[in-house]
């Protein structure tokens, strides 16, 4: 496991201008601890600047940490960083961390030196990298005659040379068009369940948190604002319900009419009607009242949930909170 406590990170930067220029301290990470468990994905996001770049340099040992300890399976990642170097790897989105003229296998054969993989390993490895992320055949054939989609998956494969036990995945899916990204979130599935990598996951992309993530860390200016499951996270955020209700048949005044009864039971209850859908917006579970009102009402029901904040929702939510 890693574990990671009260890391921060000072920057000294110039300011001013010509000789007057001075400096000064930039406080990019302020006091963040996280864990991440093999055979879990964990989610590191906020808006941009909120320091989750700073925060993977420090986890993948490119920046020493200002402040704050720093262990990888009780090894003391902070005084031992080559030996943290061998145990982990990086898959960014983009097109970065390949070269284009060099073939998927000379690329991986040449980062299987860096790792220094055994040539009696390696080269069965890249074999079983190349099949896992769909490029057996294309072994031979220059990257930069590649796709997006199968840069990126020869990424995953770059990320994986070293066996590493576990993965820092940044926007890996940024660019991609929906059937791609479906796949590498497959990948990355795969990676945590059965192959019992740790992961640590920043994407702008929510839906693809919420699939993945089975925590999620929360930064905003440096700071550690929340932590949770998508779930907690916006059960803890948000103090209000949202129902989503819709009927066979919607009257010109069944608006009104839901509004009015509701308010009985809780005063702050919002109602709102598009086309044939009902949202109704209440501090209380008035799931069972509104029920048992449609019934009343003689109202056909053809759907009705309880709608879930979305994550996004959350993050906008608690960075506005954070700013004011």
């Amino acid at each position: 496991m890693i574990i990671a406590e009260h890391l921060a990170k000072n920057f000294q930067v110039k300011v001013g201008k010509g000789i007057f220029r001075e400096k000064k301290s930039i406080e990019a990470v302020k006091d963040i601890s996280l864990q991440i468990e093999k055979g879990k994905i964990v989610g590191l996001l906020g808006i941009n600047g909120a320091g989750k770049t700073t925060t993977i340099k420090m986890l993948t040992t490119l920046l020493a940490p200002s402040a704050g300890t720093y262990f990888m399976d009780d090894m003391d990642a902070v005084k031992y960083p080559m030996e943290i170097k061998k145990r982990i790897n990086m898959i960014a989105g983009g097109e970065r961390m390949i070269y284009w003229r060099l073939t998927a296998y000379e690329n991986l054969w040449y980062y299987g030196q860096i790792y220094n993989v055994p040539n009696s390993i390696l080269k069965q490895r890249i074999e079983e990298l190349l099949a896992l992320v769909g490029l057996e055949g294309k072994q031979n054939i220059p990257v930069e005659t590649f796709s997006k989609g199968m840069k990126q998956r020869l990424q995953i494969a770059r990320g994986l040379i070293n066996d590493p036990e576990y993965l820092f995945l940044d926007e890996p899916t940024i660019g991609l068009d929906a059937v791609v990204s479906k796949e590498l979130r497959s990948h990355i599935k795969f990676l945590a369940q059965e192959k019992n990598k740790g992961i640590l996951l920043t994407s702008h992309y929510m839906r693809e948190i919420e699939e993945l993530c089975d925590y999620i860390y929360i930064l905003n200016d440096g700071c550690l604002i929340k932590q949770g499951t998508a779930r907690e996270l916006a059960a803890d955020t948000f103090n209000r319900r949202n129902y989503i209700l819709k009927l066979y048949e919607q009257s010109d005044d069944i608006l009104a009419r839901l509004d009015h009864n509701l308010r009985q039971y809780d005063p702050t209850t919002e109602v709102s009607g598009d086309g044939d859908c009902i949202s109704i917006n209440s501090s209380e579970n008035i799931s069972l009242e509104l029920s048992r009102l449609c019934t009343q009402e003689g109202l056909f029901i053809r759907e009705m949930y309880e709608k879930e904040p979305e994550l996004e929702d959350t993050i906008i939510k608690l960075s506005k909170e954070v700013s004011a």
